[in-house]
C-alpha cells in the first residue's frame, strides 16, 4: 500500500465510517461507491482489506502485567517507525488515549500501510481510525480528535 490507499482510507472515513448515519453501507456498496468516486480498484481492495485489519487483534491480549512492561520495538518496526513516530505513540499511551493494546493495534495498522516513511499525522488517522472502530472508546476518540484539531489550530497561527 502507498499513501494513495491512505488517502482513500481518510476519504473513506471522513465520508462514510464517522457519519452518524445508520447502517453503514456494506462492503460491495463502499467498493463500488470509491470505484465511482475515482479510486482504482486495486487500492479499494487494499484499503478494504487494511480495514479488515481493525477488526482482529494481532498479538493477542495484552495483559495488564504486559501493559507495564516496556515496548521494544523489531528491527522493521524501527526503520518505518522514526523516534517522533514512536514518541508519539509512548504520548498518547501516557495520556492515556492508547492503552497498550490498543498501541500494539496502531502499529499493526500502520506497519500494514506500506509506506516508505510514516509521519505524524498519519499515526493521528490511525489512531482515529483504530478508537472509532472500538467499542467503548468515544472519550478515548473525542480526547484525540480534539488533541488533532488543536495542533492544527496551532499550526495555522
Amino acid at each position: 500500500m502507498k499513501d494513495s490507499v491512505l488517502d482513500l482510507l481518510i476519504y473513506l472515513f471522513e465520508h462514510y465510517m464517522s457519519a452518524d448515519e445508520a447502517p453503514r453501507p456494506d462492503r460491495q456498496t463502499l467498493k463500488t461507491e470509491l470505484e465511482r468516486a475515482g479510486f482504482g480498484e486495486f487500492e479499494v481492495g487494499r484499503a478494504l482489506e487494511w480495514l479488515d485489519g481493525l477488526s482482529g487483534d494481532p498479538l493477542g491480549q495484552v495483559s495488564q502485567a504486559t501493559a507495564r512492561a516496556v515496548r521494544v520495538f523489531s528491527g522493521q518496526e524501527l526503520l518505518r517507525l522514526d523516534t517522533d513516530v514512536r514518541g508519539y505513540l509512548m504520548y498518547l499511551e501516557n495520556l492515556r488515549i492508547l492503552s497498550a493494546a490498543q498501541r500494539e493495534v496502531v502499529i499493526d495498522r500502520l506497519m500494514a500501510l506500506d509506506a516508505d516513511e510514516i509521519d505524524i499525522e498519519q499515526v493521528k488517522w490511525v489512531v482515529l481510525m483504530v478508537l472509532f472502530s472500538q467499542p467503548g472508546q468515544e472519550s478515548a476518540y473525542a480526547r484525540m480528535e480534539d488533541l488533532v484539531f488543536e495542533e492544527r489550530g496551532e499550526a495555522l497561527h
